[in-house]
């Protein structure tokens, strides 16, 4: 799912391409994609797209008298900019939605059988705070100890604060393994169990990995829109890493798999070089399941030796 640094750079082409341009149309062309009834879409034709900003991991044009397009990208939803005339085709035939201006098209398109991606037409500011402001706490907008409030408000693993959108805003699985790895915590750590100079360095962290993503992800973007979002990227140091080595330590980076989600984290940075259990093989191995990362090791050399790797 696309995460603070994605929308980040969709929000900052979106105002180039768009801001102050008229909407000429909206177009539905999957039934689904459109969760809201009122206002209907013809009501934006002809009005400017006065400003667009982020609101979590939501995309938000405003246009004049408190109407507002929420597109919310989930999983696999994408945005895609066709410079051309009014009502210039869609390229995909994964469109759901498009948004015509006389300069070009904006498609909204979503890879996979699954509909998960949305769009809103919002009516009045009071319910789009009400509906799609999820409250979490803007890192860039936060002193030390306003972070330090907002993540003790509950005694929740680090992981979890992290991508709590109630708690942090813009924050998801794969940052939040960049931000953990790099203040050296646990992603199990209870936020309660953390000293001062802990959350100072999560806060830190959280800060100076949003930072510097926004600003690789904004020099790989030319003069279209994002075209190559993922949540997997080689110049990481562990989300989607699992086996490879740690930049910082050269061990190999290990996973927690719980459902469709994988946090990945290295032990020896991160957790004094214990492995973490995972949910559903510990109770599979029970015994069996490696508690150090020496153990692991050499459980991984005598499958290569069986020829099972």
């Amino acid at each position: 799912m696309p995460e603070l640094p994605d929308i980040t750079v969709y929000v900052e082409r979106l105002s180039v391409l768009i801001g102050g341009r008229t909407l000429e149309q909206i177009r539905i062309i999957n039934p689904f994609v459109l969760r809201s009834v009122d206002p209907p879409a013809d009501t934006f034709a002809g009005r400017s797209v006065e400003k667009i900003h982020r609101l979590g991991k939501r995309i938000v044009l405003e246009c004049p008298d408190e109407l507002y397009v929420v597109m919310h990208l989930m999983k696999a939803g994408r945005l895609h900019w066709t410079p051309g005339g009014p009502g210039a085709s869609p390229r995909r035939r994964s469109s759901l939605a498009t948004l015509n201006f006389a300069h070009g098209t904006l498609t909204l398109t979503e890879a996979g059988r699954h509909r998960r991606a949305s769009l809103h037409l919002v009516r009045g500011r009071d319910h789009l705070r009400a509906d799609h402001d999820r409250g979490g706490l803007e890192v860039f907008e936060a002193d030390a100890a306003a972070f330090r409030a907002a993540l003790q408000r509950e005694n929740r693993t680090l992981k979890r604060a992290l991508t709590n959108p109630r708690t942090f805003s813009g924050i998801g699985n794969a940052y939040s393994d960049e931000i953990l790895h790099a203040a050296l915590l646990s992603p199990v750590q209870l936020t309660h169990n953390l000293n001062d100079g802990e959350i100072d360095r999560l806060w830190a962290s959280a800060r100076s990995v949003l930072t510097a993503w926004t600003d690789r992800l904004r020099d790989e973007v030319g003069d279209g829109l994002p075209e190559k979002v993922t949540a997997f990227h080689p110049q990481m140091a562990v989300h989607g890493r699992y086996r490879q080595p740690c930049p910082r330590c050269g061990a190999p980076v290990q996973r927690i798999v719980y459902r469709s989600r994988e946090t990945n984290y290295c032990a020896p940075c991160q957790t004094g070089g214990r492995l973490l259990a995972d949910r559903a093989l510990s109770r599979l191995l029970r015994a069996d399941w490696p508690r150090t990362l020496e153990e692991w090791e050499d459980g991984e050399r005598q499958r290569v030796r069986g020829g099972t790797a």
